[in-house]
């Protein structure tokens, strides 16, 4: 028996690959689906099984295109209603792998549909879970995503969930190996551990969800305390792994065409496409299109992709680093932006060749923005996370989040100049791109953002919990 998490960091996403005698099952694959049938072919084995925990919603999986591919059996989870051909397993329900044996079990909450696949091995010994978004490690599946269409509120949801643990995996032996869906950086939940793989005893001592002594009053008030909004193109991606999609060869195909800078100008105007600058952000800083968008392809760039542009049919024009144009699609299409128009032939350099009017990105280092501060009262912009703003920010900072950018638009003065920054650079640049595709000119970034800020010794202020306040 052969068991292989296949991570993919920029979206904290673990798809697996399980291999018995032969027989090979891939449970929550990404879109892409070569990998799984190299290995296939490496073993000399087939696959005769895709198990989908659930109908994600942070990605475009690849069952549809690797059922076509391979002619193995999509499965999915009770009260699941895909538009394609699949098994909808009962619970319960037992599929032989070669020699192991794999289990579905029913655990709603997350989702309705959401099923957690026990494998028990050739002796017949529970030994791993595959939890999908039901069972992190160190936190549950959030449980607002699938109201609208459980007709459930969040906490009713939540209520289920307590029920689904307690009921299908904590009775579960302590050795059994527990591997989720995502990890950190994932927002499919709120609280996960940067670990991706645990065994479920040490998760009944870690995770907070899977307290024994907890009530479901309490699991409900915990889980749903603190949800941000789901990003927005999480229904969209829902959509697409229950009705299908595109086969990604062909979105690769459609978005590898080539532009001269003046067909690449005149389509962004006809077609209102987003100019998508994935360069590195020192890069974008030193010279871009007008009011195109940076989101690099080095940094989280899907998640943030599908967070910062609301469509997922929104026309998009690619400027990338040399090389990188395919992968930049790829990765598009993982979060179920499909509709990547072509990309500028020889990159921002043909641009600047051609003449063409470029804008740039005045970013200055922590110290500089040091000395700045002795000098001037000049507005300073957090675009942190909350929880990071709250832990330690500069004095009289506003924060105003990247992933709710948008919504702060009216709090940046248009009058006189402010700073932006991040934590590292790579957030306060994506907002700057924004806020100036906007519109909004006078600002500065800090570039190396609260890292370098606290080590030129800018005065910051810690997070003082209301409790010791006397």
């Amino acid at each position: 028996m052969k068991i292989e998490q296949i991570y993919t960091g920029c979206l904290a996403q673990g798809a697996y690959y399980i291999e018995s005698n032969g027989e090979v099952a891939i449970i929550d694959p990404l879109r892409e689906i070569k990998s799984y049938t190299e290995k296939a072919d490496e073993d000399n084995a087939k696959i005769k099984y895709i198990f989908e925990t659930h109908f994600h919603a942070d990605f475009v999986s690849g069952h549809v295109t690797l059922a076509k591919e391979t002619g193995a059996d999509i499965i999915f989870g009770p009260s699941a209603n895909p538009s394609f051909e699949a098994t909808i397993a009962e619970d319960g329900q037992e599929f032989r792998l070669g020699e192991i044996t794999i289990i579905a079990l029913h655990t709603p909450g997350h989702t309705m549909e959401s099923t957690t696949y026990l494998l028990k091995d050739a002796t017949g010994k529970d030994h791993a879970i595959f939890s999908g978004d039901t069972l992190f490690l160190g936190d549950v599946g959030r449980p607002d995503l699938a109201q609208k269409a459980a007709h459930m509120t969040k906490e009713d949801l939540a209520g289920t969930l307590y029920d689904s643990l307690r009921t299908k995996i904590m009775p579960l032996a302590d050795d059994v190996i527990v591997y989720p869906a995502h990890g950190a950086g994932s927002a499919c939940g709120k609280n996960m551990m940067k670990e991706t793989v645990d065994t479920l005893g040490n998760q009944k001592k870690m995770n907070y969800a899977l307290r024994a002594d907890m009530t479901k009053e309490e699991f409900i008030k915990e889980v749903t305390d603190g949800l941000l909004p789901p990003p927005l193109y999480f229904p969209l991606n829902v959509k697409m792994n229950k009705e299908g999609y595109t086969d990604i060869d062909e979105v690769i195909q459609k978005g590898t065409r080539p532009f001269s800078p003046n067909d690449f100008e005149a389509l962004a105007n006809e077609t209102g496409a987003v100019v998508l600058d994935v360069r590195h952000q020192t890069e974008y800083v030193k010279g871009h299109i007008p009011r195109s968008i940076f989101i690099g392809i080095d940094g989280g760039f899907a998640p943030w992709v599908g967070a910062l542009i609301a469509d997922v049919q929104q026309p998009i024009l690619l400027v990338t680093p040399e090389g990188r144009v395919e992968e930049t699609i790829t990765r598009l299409s993982r979060v179920g932006f499909d509709n990547t128009l072509g990309y500028l032939e020889g990159g921002f350099e043909a641009w600047k060749k051609a003449s063409k009017d470029y804008d740039t990105l005045t970013s200055i280092s922590a110290l500089e923005f040091k000395n700045a501060l002795e000098e001037e009262n000049t507005p300073v912009f957090d675009v942190r996370k909350e929880s990071e703003f709250i832990a330690e920010h500069i004095d009289d900072a506003h924060n105003t989040p990247l992933d709710f950018i948008n919504d702060y638009l009216a709090e940046f003065p248009t009058d006189k100049t402010f700073y932006v920054h991040c934590a590292g650079g790579y957030r306060s640049v994506i907002a700057a791109s924004i806020l100036k595709s906007r519109g909004i000119h006078n600002l500065i970034d800090i570039a190396g953002g609260f890292k370098d800020i606290k080590e030129v010794g800018i005065k910051t202020t810690d997070y003082v919990c209301p409790s010791t306040i006397k």
